[in-house]
């Protein structure tokens, strides 16, 4: 059954235990308790006629709250000056990797030269892994001489070199897991500061990649990350697999940074810009 049929018969009742029962729906596909009660406090007000639309447009409202004027959520930032300095966070196993790659098909698509850092320096095989896709891509990648490197070190030569190439846009994949979160946010923040030695400017874009599996982990990473670090948009994967995409809406209504594209697959152009009106549709009626 979708969303709106296990709501729908629930809706149709009269008896006073409807709303804990529509709670209790929503809580079971990922929404979280504050976009759960903002949806039902605002599906409350219409006739029962019109509940489909208005819970599809409840959602979508909330997942266009952190950028209502953003017509364009797939445009990538562009320095007046190459090169533009692209940072991706993520913990480990979201997919970050590949997105990055997914990033780097897309702005050669649209003629831009990219180069990748491999800055993951605390997880053993994440430079081969960047390096086979940079490969595939036919673009050039920095890296450290190890595991243990220093990530911040890297980002500032991938920089550095990118500038000395004339390469138009450099992207760089960030540690995903240190000993603690604490640590691992420093480490991060450390990067931020370094690429804006190289740039003042930078970075132009700061990616948080997030698993839509994740449930209410991907609503805790959100939080940390925003809290720590300028982020500039959410990038949210394996959408193509789980049945609980409401953990997109949980996300979007912690914390205001716009989510820019959708991983719906493990291919090149399995990357889409995001549509609030269509992902409100799709997780209801679908």
């Amino acid at each position: 059954m979708t969303l709106w049929e296990r709501l729908a018969r629930v809706f149709s009742r009269r008896d006073a235990g409807v709303r804990e029962e529509a709670e209790r729906i929503l809580l079971e596909a990922d929404f979280g308790v504050a976009a759960t009660a903002e949806i039902l406090e605002q599906v409350a007000r219409v006739p029962d006629g019109d509940l489909q639309p208005a819970l599809e447009q409840a959602v979508a409202r909330i997942l266009s709250a952190a950028a209502p004027f953003q017509s364009d959520p797939g445009r990538l930032a562009r320095a007046p000056e190459p090169p533009s300095v692209m940072l991706v966070f993520g913990v480990n196993g979201v997919g970050k990797t590949t997105t990055i790659a997914k990033l780097g098909h897309r702005l050669e698509r649209e003629g831009r030269s990219v180069l990748l850092a491999a800055a993951d320096t605390f997880r053993a095989g994440a430079r081969e892994q960047l390096q086979i896709w940079a490969e595939r891509l036919r673009v050039s990648c920095v890296g450290g001489t190890g595991k243990g490197g220093d990530p911040a070190a890297v980002a500032f030569d991938a920089v550095a070199a990118a500038r000395a190439r004339g390469v138009d846009t450099v992207l760089v994949d960030t540690a995903g897991r240190l000993h603690t979160e604490e640590r691992l946010l420093a480490e991060l923040a450390k990067v931020v500061r370094v690429v804006a030695k190289q740039r003042p400017d930078a970075p132009h874009e700061s990616l948080l990649v997030l698993d839509a599996t994740a449930g209410q982990n991907a609503v805790h990473q959100a939080q940390a990350f925003a809290a720590a670090l300028p982020l500039t948009g959410i990038i949210v994967t394996k959408l193509d697999g789980t049945a609980k995409g409401g953990s997109v809406v949980a996300v979007q209504r912690a914390i205001p940074v716009p989510i820019r594209f959708v991983g719906t697959g493990e291919g090149l152009e399995d990357l889409a810009e995001f549509d609030a009106q269509s992902y409100a549709k799709r997780l209801v009626s679908e």
